[in-house]
């Protein structure tokens, strides 16, 4: 708003809706059920014990908001932007965590050494492009791979892996 990009009608909106979300958050995390329960209302769980909230059972195929406002009326009064809100975050929540994961182990292991001799042929998930742009130049790091022109992320986080599975297993590279 200082700096005339935002007017305030819209940066009052943009907060409201923030709280709305954080409050439809709070609440799916709170609102838990057992297995017994769950399974009694149709939802198909494990009989592990486990509690399950609502915001975790947003990520099972077929379950939607309409679904859990049958166990928890409350549901009911959420926004219709906050609840597709909270359904795109609990349907995506396992693949973001797996990525955030993937950045840690990457920048973790940028000084990743590469071994010599290492076979970019022999890892699987590679394109046929990526490997021959590791051939050529033959980076010493994980790192400098990371550098090389059309080297995705994706490749990246399979080189890391294979290096780290080859170990010191005799012709897997090191």
């Amino acid at each position: 708003e200082r700096v005339g990009c935002v007017g305030a009608a819209r940066r009052a909106a943009f907060q409201e809706k923030a709280v709305a979300l954080a409050a439809g958050r709070a609440l799916c995390h709170r609102l838990t059920a057992t297995p017994g329960r769950l399974r009694a209302s149709g939802f198909a769980i494990n009989r592990d014990g486990a509690r399950r909230s609502a915001m975790q059972l947003l990520a099972y195929p077929g379950v939607d908001m309409g679904r859990l406002a049958g166990l928890w009326p409350e549901l009911k009064r959420l926004r219709a932007k906050v609840v597709e809100q909270l359904e795109i975050e609990a349907r995506y929540h396992g693949y973001l965590d797996r990525q955030e994961a993937d950045i840690r182990a990457y920048r973790r292991d940028e000084a990743l050494r590469l071994p010599n001799d290492l076979d970019f042929d022999a890892i699987p998930s590679l394109s046929a492009e990526v490997r021959g742009r590791l051939r050529e130049s033959r980076p010493a790091t994980l790192g400098g791979a990371a550098r090389l022109e059309g080297v995705t992320p994706a490749a990246l986080v399979a080189l890391l892996r294979y290096v780290r599975r080859a170990g010191d297993r005799p012709g897997a590279g090191r």
